[in-house]
């Protein structure tokens, strides 16, 4: 018997969809060099989601920093606890798809200590 991870209903889906989207912006392949270098001015760890929301960094890097209709941590703070858990999941994810090459240059932000 293979393991399989229970879906989880996203409960809050229009904020989810638009955090998920500024997520996957920040991490398209002409944003993500920016993304980076922005978290490494700021002393961010990658990992650090909570670090990188209250930065706005995913805004900068999208372009939409201007937006004021948009704040990633306003709308993460607007989830349910499982969709929080299901966003951190989701970036983490998409933190690890980065290619090695640009993982290797900012190896400081993907260290663990």
């Amino acid at each position: 018997m293979a393991f399989e991870q229970a879906a989880i209903k996203i409960e809050k889906q229009q904020e989810f969809a638009k955090l998920q989207t500024a997520v996957e912006q920040a991490f398209s392949a002409g944003n993500v060099e920016r993304f980076l270098k922005q978290l490494d001015r700021k002393a961010i760890r990658v990992r650090e989601f909570d670090a990188v929301l209250s930065a706005r960094a995913l805004e900068e890097a999208s372009g939409s920093a201007a937006r004021p209709d948009l704040s990633a941590w306003q709308l993460y703070q607007e989830l349910p606890l499982s969709d929080q858990a299901q966003m951190r999941e989701f970036y983490l994810s998409k933190l690890e798809t980065v290619d090695m090459a640009l993982r290797h240059k900012f190896k400081k932000l993907y260290q663990y200590y």
